[in-house]
């Protein structure tokens, strides 16, 4: 499974992006997918997972209520529209792939990964 990222860029406190995430492979619709983010001199933290059939999400508290997570598994795509952005959400943020179809928040538990996209929020 190969996984990019793109949607990533600059943007002001307030403002929106939305990431999306294409995978290669044909096993896309099998498997929940999570977004993570890794800002720097900090590790790795979760943002929000899906599962496989996009029917079942959670979100890390920072996010909830600004972030969504999407999927549609016919394009085998992946997407996290950030809403009301604060300074904190800048991050790299990454795309992963578990191995099965059950969520997780912990990135141990995912096999694949994108080599990320970075989003700068501007004050």
């Amino acid at each position: 499974v190969q996984l990019v990222e793109s949607g990533g860029g600059l943007v002001q406190a307030g403002g929106s992006l939305r990431l999306s995430c294409a995978a290669s492979g044909r096993t896309f619709s099998s498997r929940a997918m999570g977004w993570f983010r890794q800002a720097p001199g900090k590790e790795r933290e979760f943002v929000a997972t899906i599962n496989w059939s996009g029917g079942s999400t959670i979100y890390a508290d920072s996010v909830k209520g600004r972030f969504t997570i999407s999927r549609d598994n016919a394009k085998k795509t992946m997407s996290l529209q950030m809403d009301t952005l604060k300074l904190e959400d800048t991050a790299v943020y990454y795309c992963a792939a578990r191995r099965d179809s059950g969520m997780s928040t912990m990135n141990y538990e995912y096999a694949y990964w994108g080599q990320g996209t970075q989003v700068t929020v501007s004050s």
